[in-house]
């Protein structure tokens, strides 16, 4: 780093994560005025001009790429217009020990006086409660699924390449072709499909005023500082009046192109993880090969402006959530992702200079925001995938790897072309989509090892004593519980997707996205909403949780015998007290997954063949189908909490496995052992899986260890696993850190599909990542 953008890492660093009211205020006004007097998207756009109009622009005094989502830097804005914050949830969210937002009391004033008088029954986070069947409330409140919709929007995706070749004037064209090409005699949806596109039209001249907002502020500015800053602030600005109304023509132009098209899509709306760049390094390499040779550009410039780049993301904290989550939710982060390498749409390797370019800032700046995976294909070299190791090895949990020709062979699987399958990747945490094309939509975990505590108990949650699921019957054997299982899952998985195509349908009819839609092919074409089934491919993803804690409950079943159920059965109820030499068995006798156990694994393989069947195909509201997906984010901690003790030698509330990892602590045969029993899973038939791994710092020591990881993760991708991802750290480190986290601020260990400061999580979570095996050697 410069000294430029060591400051400016800094100053991102320091600054304390706040809520500003501003945009919660600039909504409500403008809903009180305009409410019934246009056409929803119309009305959703003009809102999103109204804002863009009316917030604070702010630029810093070192700022190369500009733009904030509030009026500073980590000011966080709100969307009561999704889910409005109570005066309590403001206040929890001040007082919270852990990643705590500041609150003043003119916010919470001002939130009192305006924002929840307005929109107290108005947010469609209250619409949607009170629209949703009893049985769904039930299953909701007993920890059986989540539900991501009921508090961000369906805003998950990525960018492809189109914005580096048009201007939004040049999309105001494709809306203006695709208007007056409606058949308003034959077509009955004409007059709704007209109001569409002048929303998107209209949220094409609110980003495009957001930037020359932006243009007027750097003049301004330049008018008051010395030559220096003058020369950079008006260069600022001749960028802010080009893009994002024109085509960039360079490096910088480039990069803060698709800043203010990040600006407008969290603007907008609050989605479901943040926007993403997609590959980066390809979008990027004809303006940097360009700058290179005509002199605009040097290496170190252009790494100057991807450095301030990446502080742009670092700035951005993630709006908290609402109600129970808002005292539970712990991470800033806003999970947007940047994917390295892959392939490029003829099949060749996508990898290039700036990816080694990339990988050397990740390294260096150390942020936790962005995050960053590389996508590796067998035609990815080998120097590129150790470079990345080499990075991993640091301890930051990133980049993530993916195995980047089964995520084609998924997308392809899902009725992908296959040239849309290779411009795609993975965003969020692990799952895969077509960048630019796809609205891929994530609804909520699913707990699965509450599915086999309610088959233990004929459908009686034991925590409550309330008859929860169908009665299925006290199973007497193996085969009994496992048909149970299946049972409640089923039951369970109707009401979840029932409650989803509700929800979709609200958001279709109340909560469009027009400027998401104009990013997103093929909303123009159509005259369809992002929301309402307009992308060229619209696939809804389930996220199953648990399975290691449910195979290796029912291998230590099936291991124990049918007569010794009963009494099994009792002793869960009892959490083992007085059972104690049955725990210990459990945990050290009974099979486990992880450790290349067929006695373990094939259990696993039934019941994931079991949840694709149940899942995949099944068709949601906008002319796609449901995927599974096996990935927890941090909700492993709380399905734990809702669960009693499992057949495992799990005590009740500790957690339960997250992702596809094997249960804390129960891979004892080394990671090649984890790799061959994860590798049993068929990846391909899933929308993304989650695989953790920890080792010590000392085994990937030297070039020897680099050698020896790259082996790992190319053997475990040739068995088409998807996604690995690595804590390089001792836990006694992390002990440490735990009992001392002043002075272990910055270290940062891979959570489930993203990183974080570990200092930050809860106490739950932290005991958690300790908890997951440490390798110290390679194992069988």
């Amino acid at each position: 780093m410069n000294e430029r953008t060591a400051r400016l890492r800094q100053e991102s660093l320091d600054a304390v994560p706040s809520l500003s009211p501003e945009r919660a205020l600039l909504v409500t006004a403008f809903h009180r005025e305009h409410l019934g007097r246009h056409a929803v998207p119309v009305m959703r756009a003009l809102a999103f001009q109204h804002i863009c109009r009316h917030k604070t622009v702010w630029i810093g005094p070192l700022e190369l790429i500009v733009g904030e989502r509030g009026p500073r830097p980590k000011a966080v804005p709100t969307y009561p217009e999704l889910t409005c914050h109570s005066a309590e949830d403001l206040r929890i969210l001040d007082t919270r020990p852990m990643t705590r937002y500041r609150v003043d009391g003119a916010m919470i004033e001002a939130y009192e006086r305006e924002v929840i008088p307005y929109w107290r029954d108005r947010s469609l986070r209250d619409q949607i409660f009170a629209l949703l069947p009893g049985e769904w409330h039930e299953a909701y409140e007993a920890g059986v699924f989540t539900e991501f919709m009921e508090q961000r929007a369906p805003g998950h995706t990525v960018l492809d390449g189109k914005i580096y070749g048009k201007g939004l004037r040049d999309f105001q064209a494709d809306i203006a072709r695709s208007d007056a090409a409606l058949d308003f005699e034959r077509d009955p949806e004409a007059s709704d499909k007209r109001a569409q596109l002048e929303a998107m039209r209209i949220s094409c001249d609110a980003l495009i005023l957001l930037a020359e907002r932006h243009a007027e502020e750097a003049e301004r500015q330049a008018r008051e500082c010395g030559p220096q800053r003058r020369q950079e602030l008006l260069r600022i600005a001749e960028v802010c009046r080009r893009v994002p109304a024109h085509a960039p023509r360079d490096f910088q132009e480039a990069l803060q192109y698709y800043w203010f098209c990040h600006q407008g899509v969290i603007t907008e709306l609050n989605g479901w993880d943040a926007y993403s760049p997609g590959h980066l390094d390809q979008h990027l390499l004809p303006f940097y090969r360009a700058g290179l040779k005509d002199g605009t550009l040097t290496r170190d410039s252009a790494r100057e402006l991807l450095e301030c780049f990446f502080v742009k993301f670092n700035n951005h904290t993630a709006p908290p959530k609402v109600g129970v989550t808002a005292a539970e939710s712990g991470t800033y982060t806003d999970f947007a992702n940047l994917n390295l390498a892959g392939l490029l749409p003829d099949g060749s390797d996508g990898s290039n200079e700036l990816t080694g370019l990339l990988l050397e800032i990740i390294e260096e700046m150390h942020l936790l925001q962005p995050s960053s995976n590389m996508q590796v294909s067998r035609r990815t070299p080998d120097a590129v995938l150790k470079q990345a190791l080499r990075v991993i090895r640091n301890g930051y949990g990133f980049p993530s790897l993916f195995n980047a020709d089964a995520v084609v062979e998924e997308q392809l699987r899902m009725g992908k072309t296959l040239e849309d399958a290779r411009e795609g990747g993975c965003s969020g945490c692990v799952e895969v989509g077509a960048f630019g094309k796809e609205a891929y939509i994530l609804t909520g975990y699913f707990n699965l090892p509450k599915m086999l505590e309610l088959a233990l108990h004929d459908g009686v949650d034991p925590r409550t004593g309330r008859v929860l699921g169908p009665r299925t019957g006290r199973p007497a054997t193996f085969e009994e519980a496992m048909a149970a299982f299946e049972a409640q899952t089923r039951h369970f998985l109707d009401i979840k997707i029932r409650g989803n195509q509700l929800i979709e349908r609200i958001y279709a009819t109340r909560m469009p996205a027009p400027f998401l839609s104009v990013l997103t092919d093929d909303c123009i074409q159509r005259g369809r909403d992002y929301n309402a089934g307009g992308a060229r491919y619209n696939n809804t993803f389930i996220q199953a949780v648990g399975i290691g804690t449910v195979t290796d409950s029912l291998a230590a079943i099936r291991s124990l015998g049918d007569a010794a159920l009963p009494g099994l059965v009792a002793a869960l109820d009892a959490d083992f007290e007085g059972q104690e030499p049955l725990r210990q068995r459990l945990l050290h006798k009974a099979p486990k997954y992880g450790n290349d156990d067929p006695a373990a694994d094939d259990v696993m393989v039934r019941v994931f063949r079991f949840l694709f069947q149940a899942v995949d195909g099944r068709p949601n509201g906008k002319g796609g189908a449901y995927r599974l997906e096996m990935l927890p984010t941090t909700c492993h901690v709380y399905f734990g909490q809702v669960c009693r003790a499992s057949a495992d030698g799990r005590k009740a509330g500790e957690p339960v496995s997250e992702g596809i990892s094997p249960v804390q602590g129960a891979d004892r045969s080394g990671p090649t052992a984890v790799l061959r029993s994860a590798g049993r899973m068929d990846h391909v038939k899933t929308g993304g899986t989650l695989l953790n791994m920890k080792f010590t710092p000392g085994i990937l020591a030297g070039e020897e260890g680099i050698d020896r990881l790259h082996h790992l993760v190319r053997a475990y991708f040739r068995m088409d696993g998807h996604h690995v991802q690595f804590n390089v750290v001792t836990a006694s480190a992390l002990k440490e850190a735990q009992a001392d986290p002043g002075r272990h601020r910055d270290l940062i260990v891979r959570v489930a599909g993203y990183s974080d400061y570990f200092c930050d999580l809860s106490r739950e979570l932290q005991d958690e990542i300790i908890h997951r095996t440490e390798h110290q050697d390679f194992g069988h």
